[in-house]
């Protein structure tokens, strides 16, 4: 009995010593300074992620228990929201009916705080790190021009042919230059910088103008397709791959989102979703 007290005896530490399994994990100590060693810094990151997720669940349940209601502040490009959101809005706002919704069209960059916007849906890849960026589908763009034009000039079958025919050039909102021309097929790609009759910065107009016969325009697949099942544009190129851009829903970081912002951005991410339009060939 005594040798296993004698082999169980402890040497407790004295003030302001540090157990060496507690050292090692925290950080190294000198007389000088405290630097934390890598698995120390690890496992300060991982405790805070922990907190910071019990946080956001507590955050998402009471949210879930929440009947949105109030303003609601969204912008994105007109044409997605015209031919796309708007028909479909009508049952979602039937089921929050204490939800008011501003709905801005447009392509230009916003500041979501400065400006008091709720999310944004975007296409192609965003700088601003600052937000929370929800991808939820592809843009693919189609070459496509009017019967009328196709008969009077031909149909290109190679993307270098388009130097041959009259084009219409995009111009970027966010650059203000002249958008080039991509294509891609079997691992080749190609990236044209076509001399355009017309340049426009609106996707609506860029679209009229094709169905005015200006020329070939490579245009949003979702806006050319009525205008396609009509007859009324005819695609090119067919056997190439546009430009392929991200959409995506973009709202401020926040651990607690609120439940309108919440519940939009999940209905409209299911929307895109579930059209195959928005997804990649």
């Amino acid at each position: 009995m005594r040798q296993s007290s004698i082999g169980l005896q402890y040497h407790w530490p004295r003030d302001g010593d540090k157990p060496a399994e507690a050292e090692s994990l925290s950080g190294s100590t000198t007389t000088r300074r405290v630097t934390v060693t890598p698995d120390g810094a690890a496992f300060h990151e991982r405790c805070v992620q922990i907190l910071a997720d019990l946080d956001e669940a507590e955050a998402a349940v009471m949210q879930a228990r929440i009947a949105p209601k109030g303003r609601l502040r969204v912008d994105m490009p007109g044409g997605l929201a015209r031919l796309f959101i708007i028909p479909q809005l009508p049952p979602f706002l039937a089921r929050y009916p204490e939800l008011r919704l501003e709905l801005g069209m447009g392509h230009r960059p916003v500041d979501l705080l400065e400006e008091g916007i709720d999310c944004v849906v975007r296409f192609g890849v965003q700088p601003d790190s600052s937000l929370v960026a929800r991808r939820v589908g592809t843009m693919t763009s189609v070459c496509c021009a009017s019967p009328e034009y196709l008969r009077e000039h031909g149909i290109p079958r190679t993307p270098e042919e388009l130097s041959a025919h009259r084009c219409v050039n995009y111009v970027s909102n966010r650059t203000g230059r002249v958008l080039d021309w991509e294509f891609a097929r079997d691992g080749q790609k190609v990236q044209l910088t076509l001399d355009g009759v017309l340049a426009v910065y609106d996707h609506d107009a860029y679209l009229v103008a094709g169905l005015m016969s200006f020329g070939i325009v490579k245009v949003a697949n979702y806006m050319a397709r009525p205008y396609l099942e009509s007859g009324e544009l005819m695609q090119v190129l067919t056997d190439w791959t546009a430009e392929q851009v991200p959409i995506s829903v973009m709202y401020p970081q926040s651990r607690h989102l609120s439940a309108k912002v919440r519940i939009f951005v999940g209905w409209v991410s299911e929307l895109i979703q579930q059209d195959p339009i928005f997804q990649t060939p």
